[in-house]
C-alpha cells in the first residue's frame, strides 16, 4: 500500500455516505476517438451528475461529517458547486468564495444551489486566502479541496471503479490541479493495480504542481494563463504533493492549442461537452502518440461545468 495520507479501506467505507448520484458513473470504451490517438480509449465519464464534476464524492463525504452549522470553500467553480449541493441536502450554510474572473456560468449555478457567493479580485489563490479569513473570523469549518483527505478520498471512489470495471487498462489519465483527484485515485490503483502507469496532467500555462513534483518540493508561480481555469493553481500544498510523488508513476504538461484540440474532439467524435480540465487526457494522448501507441489508455472527463459561448469558439477552432 502506498505510503499517503489516504486509506484504502476508508475509501471503500466512503462509497456508503456518497450519494449514489455520483458513484458508478459510465465508463466505456470510446472507440471513435481511437484512430485519431492511436491506442485504445475508454472514458471515465464524471460530468453525468447534478453538479457535473467528480466534486460531489468529495463534498458528500465533508458534509456527511460536518452534521450542521457553516461551512466555507474558496472555489475555480466546481467544488462550489458540489459542496452548495451536498450541503443542501444536509441543511448546512454553506459560503463559497470565487475569483470574479471564474466562468459565470459556475458562477450562477453556485448561487442557484443555495450557496453565498462572494467573489474577489485576483485568481484561486486568491479565493483561497480570503476563505481562510472567513473560516477564521466567523470560527466555522473551512472546506479546502486536496487538503482534507475527504476531497481526496471521495475522488479515489473513481479508482476502485476503475479497477472494478476496467482490469485491461495500461494507463490512467488524471487532470492535474490541486491533486485531490490524482492523489485519489493514484492511491487507489497502486494499492490494487500496481501494474497501471498512473499519469497526471496539467496544463504547461499552470505548472505549479508538476514543478513541484519534478523537483521534490513545493514550487510556485506568480501566475497562470490556461483556458483550463478548473486546475489553475499557483501554490501546491505540501501534504499532497508528498502523496502524489509517492502515486504518480509521471506528470507532463500539455500545450493550450492541445486542450482546444481535446475539447473539440471529444464533442464530434464521442458527443460530449467538456471543459478544458475535462479534456487534458485528451491532449496528452495528442502530443504523444507514440508514447501510448498500442495501449489501453483510461481517461478521466472530470467536468463538464464550460461556458457555452466558449466552447463554441473552441469546437470551431481550426485544427
Amino acid at each position: 500500500m502506498p505510503e499517503t495520507r489516504l486509506d484504502t479501506d476508508r475509501i471503500r467505507a466512503a462509497r456508503g455516505a456518497i450519494d449514489p448520484v455520483f458513484l458508478h458513473s459510465p465508463l466505456y470504451r470510446c472507440e471513435a476517438l481511437e484512430p485519431d490517438l492511436g491506442c485504445a480509449v475508454s472514458i471515465k465519464l464524471e460530468t453525468a451528475n447534478p453538479v457535473r464534476s467528480f466534486k460531489g464524492r468529495g463534498t458528500e463525504l465533508i458534509a456527511s461529517g460536518v452534521g450542521s452549522g457553516s461551512v466555507v470553500c474558496a472555489s475555480a467553480g466546481n467544488l462550489g458547486q458540489a459542496l452548495a449541493w451536498s450541503g443542501r441536502r444536509r441543511g448546512l450554510d454553506v459560503t463559497a468564495v470565487a475569483s470574479r474572473s471564474a466562468p459565470a456560468t459556475k458562477l450562477d449555478r453556485i448561487r442557484a444551489l443555495g450557496a453565498r457567493l462572494e467573489l474577489v479580485d485576483g485568481d484561486f489563490d486568491s479565493a483561497r486566502e480570503r476563505a481562510s479569513d472567513i473560516a477564521r473570523r466567523n470560527r466555522i469549518r473551512l472546506v479546502e479541496d486536496s487538503l482534507d483527505v475527504e476531497t481526496c478520498e471521495g475522488a479515489a471512489t473513481i479508482g476502485l471503479e476503475i479497477v472494478e470495471r476496467a482490469p485491461s487498462a495500461d494507463v490512467v489519465l488524471i487532470a492535474l490541479g490541486g491533486g485531490a483527484m490524482a492523489t485519489g485515485i493514484g492511491h487507489v490503483l497502486k494499492d490494487l493495480a500496481p501494474g497501471v502507469e498512473v499519469v497526471c496532467v496539467q496544463p504547461a500555462g499552470a505548472p505549479a504542481m508538476t514543478l513541484s513534483y519534478r523537483e521534490r518540493r513545493v514550487v510556485t508561480t506568480e501566475s497562470t494563463n490556461t483556458i483550463a481555469d478548473g486546475v489553475a493553481g499557483r501554490r501546491p500544498i505540501p501534504e499532497v504533493l508528498d502523496d502524489l510523488l509517492q502515486v504518480a508513476d509521471d506528470v507532463v504538461l500539455v500545450e493550450e492549442t492541445s486542450i482546444v484540440a481535446g475539447v473539440r474532439m471529444l464533442f464530434e467524435q464521442a458527443g460530449l461537452v467538456v471543459e478544458p480540465s475535462g479534456a487534458l487526457g485528451i491532449a496528452a494522448l495528442l502530443e504523444d502518440r507514440a508514447r501510448f501507441a498500442g495501449r489501453h489508455v483510461v481517461t478521466v472527463v472530470c467536468g463538464g461545468n464550460v461556458d457555452p459561448a466558449a466552447h463554441r469558439l473552441w469546437v470551431r477552432a481550426s485544427s
